[in-house]
């Protein structure tokens, strides 16, 4: 079991792309830091698409006095790009990166020098030594571009091999999947603490979208619910507030280092569960 003391809470973000929309950010984020996150972490569009979005969120979160995460994807990268970047990274006071390998953007046909997320977990290590916390992406319910689940598995422990401190899942509801998963890769060497990723519902069609894309389970009951809601969205909010609240729950008691939210850049739904869940 984790103790109180050693759980940790952490927070992602995405960059916001208008004036108005950063200015919603920021506030959400002040509202958020009442819950004192171990970090912040930011997304990367496809290709590094919104790099200077994200660094630039990652820099307010730094001046704000919490510790930023960015986001840092290989694809289409070479070896002297990601030099470049890991010497700014340093010069900004970034001390956590989110190593991934990311998606290509449309119209890109190959990976660059650098093609997998352990080839890039390894080279950080390589030209930064223990600089970096380095958090890599596990898949409890299995990558939706992976051969076979042992595939995703070997892929996942390749990474915590190279030189990762720690993982963060994509989002699921099938707690047992996460314990799984655990075990699997604890049974191949990869033991670093696995944050469970944990996405709040607020929008019927939108977490249903969204797992679809990633390949996240949706229980059959959950989805039902949801879309026997129609376009009451209190009702809607009242549900995903029960059901992820009931999760967590669940991850707390067995035991899990802590737990990582997808905020999508709202505060008041993260603030409300983690309420109910004493935090």
């Amino acid at each position: 079991m984790t103790s109180t003391t050693d759980f940790q809470l952490s927070l992602e973000f995405f960059p916001p792309k208008t004036p108005e929309a950063s200015t919603k950010l920021a506030a959400a984020r002040q509202a958020l830091y009442a819950l004192k996150p171990t970090f912040c972490s930011v997304t990367y569009g496809a290709g590094g698409s919104t790099q200077d979005g994200t660094l630039q969120t990652v820099q307010a979160i730094l001046e704000e006095g919490q510790q930023g995460a960015t986001h840092f994807t290989c694809v289409s990268a070479t070896r002297d790009s990601v030099r470049e970047k890991l010497a700014l990274f340093k010069d900004m006071g970034i001390r956590r990166i989110v190593a991934l390998r990311g998606d290509l953007p449309s119209g890109y046909g190959a990976f660059g020098e650098i093609g997998h997320a352990s080839d890039l977990v390894r080279f950080i290590r390589e030209e930064t030594g223990e600089h970096f916390h380095i958090e890599v992406a596990a898949y409890p319910e299995v990558h939706p571009q992976a051969k076979s689940p042992q595939d995703d598995l070997k892929a996942y422990a390749t990474k915590v091999a190279a030189g990762a401190n720690s993982a963060i899942t994509q989002f699921f509801f099938n707690a047992d999947a996460y314990f799984r998963f655990v075990d699997d890769a604890a049974r191949l060497g990869a033991t670093v603490p696995v944050m469970p990723g944990i996405m709040p519902i607020t929008n019927a069609s939108g977490i249903l979208r969204f797992a679809d894309g990633c390949g996240a389970d949706v229980p059959r009951w959950v989805r039902l619910r949801l879309q026997s809601f129609g376009d009451d969205t209190a009702s809607i909010k009242a549900f995903g507030l029960d059901v992820v609240t009931a999760l967590c729950e669940r991850l707390r008691a067995q035991g899990v280092p802590g737990l990582h939210f997808y905020t999508m850049n709202q505060s008041a739904t993260v603030l409300e569960i983690c309420r109910r869940l004493g935090l």
